[in-house]
């Protein structure tokens, strides 16, 4: 194929348009199965040498290009277009809920032409299948570019902020944000299972607590903190997430004991208990974040801590059981 398309460029004077008309009359031919295949030429960015790549109908091949933003723009709204497209007879472009509002539907460039609008099945191909990088570090994932203000407001990886003395300004990913907080900031940190309960020592005195789901690496942070004057503690959780705005994901289900005297010990050690169940909300800041002015909260009176092994002190600390689960259905 390429020996028979450079014979017929020498033939022609070896001129690239001479050597382009050839390669493109012997660039298709029937395949068994109905399908045409196809060879695109496609010249090095410094214009020197080439590659041919052979592509077959039916089976999608992705091309790494790179195009001028405005070509996927609407000239109207500014914004990525999004199917439908619509084209004017005069050429013009514009996103459908564009057209839409355009007074009668017709193009206010056209002049000389009637601006009637038409489907446009060619770019609206191409809007369908034109993807970006996520911008946020850690995701990865490849977006259709007309969602990525979509994905990047629901995206995992967004950056979320540090609210630590001295930390103004540093914000990363929920993933690196954990363990800048654990070894910067010296905040605990705990591993936790979806669905399994996880029991922890929580220091009364210590006002945030990580947790990192065991499961994909979701990073969790209870907030504990002073409730009104009577010693009671107010306990709560938030996802650390860039996208806070979303509906919740996950929910959460952490109680407290109250240590059984000697006489209920023996009667099966049962005993009260103080209880919430609540929907995880995100925060871009959790460091920021005060238990008692989130819109659920455990509240922990004073008789149910007890004193932290090895400590003669007035360190008193939480028995919290504590249970979190995703939202079914769920997608990330």
């Amino acid at each position: 194929m390429m020996q028979g398309a450079s014979a017929e460029g020498r033939n022609n004077g070896g001129s690239p348009s001479a050597m382009d008309e050839g390669s493109a009359k012997k660039a298709r031919h029937e395949l068994p199965n109905g399908h045409v295949k196809q060879e695109v030429a496609v010249q090095e960015a410094a214009g020197e040498g080439g590659a041919v790549v052979a592509a077959e109908y039916g089976s999608p091949v992705e091309l790494a290009v790179r195009i001028n933003m405005r070509v996927l723009h609407c000239p109207l709204c500014t914004r990525p277009l999004k199917p439908p497209v619509l084209q004017c007879k005069g050429g013009h472009l514009a996103c459908g809920v564009c057209v839409a509002a355009l007074p009668r539907c017709l193009c206010k460039l056209c002049v000389d032409a009637d601006g009637v609008f038409g489907l446009c099945p060619a770019l609206d191909a191409v809007v369908s299948s034109a993807k970006v990088a996520c911008p946020h570090d850690g995701c990865g994932r490849f977006v259709v570019y007309h969602e990525l203000g979509e994905h990047q407001s629901a995206c995992a990886h967004a950056p979320c902020n540090c609210t630590e003395p001295g930390c103004a300004g540093f914000a990363a990913s929920p993933e690196a944000l954990a363990g800048h907080l654990a070894s910067t900031h010296a905040v605990p940190l705990n591993t936790v299972k979806y669905g399994k309960v996880s029991r922890l020592q929580v220091p009364a005195s210590v006002p945030r607590l990580l947790l990192v789901a065991e499961d994909d690496g979701r990073v969790f942070l209870l907030t504990v903190g002073a409730l009104g004057g009577a010693g009671t503690t107010a306990v709560s959780v938030v996802c650390v997430r860039g996208s806070a705005v979303a509906r919740p994901r996950f929910t959460c289900k952490m109680w407290v004991n109250l240590p059984p005297p000697a006489a209920a010990a023996e009667n099966g050690g049962k005993s009260d208990a103080v209880l919430v169940e609540m929907m995880v909300r995100s925060s871009t800041s959790p460091g920021a974040v005060v238990a008692a002015d989130q819109p659920t909260f455990l509240s922990v009176p004073p008789m149910y801590l007890v004193p932290r092994p090895g400590d003669d002190g007035p360190s008193r600390e939480m028995p919290l059981s504590i249970r979190i689960q995703k939202v079914s259905p769920w997608s990330s």
